[in-house]
């Protein structure tokens, strides 16, 4: 190693050289041999520079417009359920989620796209060796000469006199920057319960809209106009079904029909325990059950994927997504295994006089994972 590399060098000499000079001493202290650093342009302004820096401005560009129009697809567009008795309603309606995906993926598709080829078209050429070498240097010359490493790099790419880039990257990634932002916060931006208020995140669609209504617990059958409602007999012992919110005032509205079994917090699991089974039953929930019927929410309170797996042997309901286990024969579906740390939600539920299953009342807890108004 020479005397220069060896050498402490202080603030004043530093102060004296040349960023030229800072970048040799950098890749000297570093071990750098540069083989090769070439310029791709040597001779500046010619017609095929002009294009590659169009080029590269053209993707910025097309991430910014991409950016704008994800912005307004995300806020203005019609996004509320249309049902299909309204061919062009539930047409619009059902472009949403592809378009935000659209618009969105197409701008980092071109932000990457536009750094790529500019790192191709204007970073220069460079092949260099380095030899392997213990720590050297104070952290001021390590500071200058990497400064100086950059600053030649960046001159050498020609960024400042790219005027038509560097004000489209900024509009880019500003509008870029500018959609992620109002994708985190698309909440305080449309707030998705400004018609139900914000007591509807503590109740389902198992919550009558009235004294005595009745709300019963209706089978999935893959036909949205069939209402298919469940007696006991249904169920086999150890049997369970999944089942949605159901009212008479629903019977004729295609939409309701829909939406009822589309909602996040709607599924229940109806559960037939097998005879001889005695279940702890939770403090305050004792008459919730119907003899050997017990229905709970489907949506694990871990992260609300769903507990779609039944074990007949063990009394177990498995969530697929992270494995946790809810014992519905021993407990009140408390967690027994896995990252869950709460029970499930138990539905109140009965049989009318007409002998189907009808819910007693709603929830008294939110279904799903825990969040700031819980209280338990």
């Amino acid at each position: 190693m020479s005397d220069q590399e060896n050498k402490d060098y202080t603030e004043a000499e530093l102060a004296e050289m040349s960023r030229d000079e800072k970048m040799r001493l950098g890749l000297a202290l570093d071990d750098v041999e540069l083989v090769e650093y070439r310029d791709n342009w040597p001779v500046k302004g010619t017609r095929a520079e002009r294009r590659a820096e169009r080029n590269v401005a053209a993707w910025f560009a097309l991430a910014g417009l991409s950016a704008l129009a994800f912005i307004a697809v995300f806020i203005f567009w019609p996004w509320g359920y249309q049902p299909p008795s309204d061919p062009t309603a539930h047409f619009i309606y059902s472009l949403y989620n592809p378009l935000i995906g659209f618009f969105l993926g197409l701008s980092i598709l071109a932000v990457g796209i536009g750094v790529v080829q500019y790192q191709k078209k204007f970073i220069p050429h460079e092949v260099a060796v380095q030899q392997r070498h213990d720590g050297h240097g104070s952290s001021e010359v390590d500071r200058q000469t990497t400064a100086a490493i950059l600053a030649d790099a960046g001159e050498r790419s020609g960024i400042a006199r790219r005027k038509m880039i560097t004000r489209s990257a900024g509009f880019g990634l500003g509008a870029f920057g500018l959609g992620a932002g109002v994708f985190a916060l698309g909440g305080m931006v449309r707030n998705p319960w400004s018609e139900e208020g914000q007591a509807s995140l503590l109740h389902t669609g198992w919550m009558p809209e009235h004294p005595g209504e009745k709300v019963y617990l209706r089978r999935d059958t893959g036909n949205p106009h069939d209402v298919s409602l469940l007696r006991p007999e249904d169920i086999d012992a150890g049997g369970f079904e999944t089942v949605f919110p159901f009212r008479e005032s629903w019977r004729h509205n295609e939409e309701e029909l829909i939406t009822s079994m589309r909602k996040g917090d709607a599924p229940v699991m109806l559960i037939r325990l097998r005879p001889g089974s005695k279940p702890v039953k939770r403090k305050g929930q004792e008459n919730f059950n119907y003899g050997d019927y017990y229905a709970y929410s489907k949506i694990c309170t871990h992260l609300g994927c769903p507990t779609s797996l039944f074990e007949q042997q063990t009394g177990r309901l498995l969530c697929p997504c992270h494995q946790s286990q809810f014992d519905v024969v021993n407990t009140y579906a408390k967690p027994v295994f896995g990252p869950a740390t709460r029970a499930l939600p138990q539905l109140p539920i009965t049989v009318d006089e007409d002998g189907y299953f009808v819910a007693k009342g709603d929830f008294i807890e939110p279904v799903g994972p825990a969040y700031w108004e819980r209280k338990s």
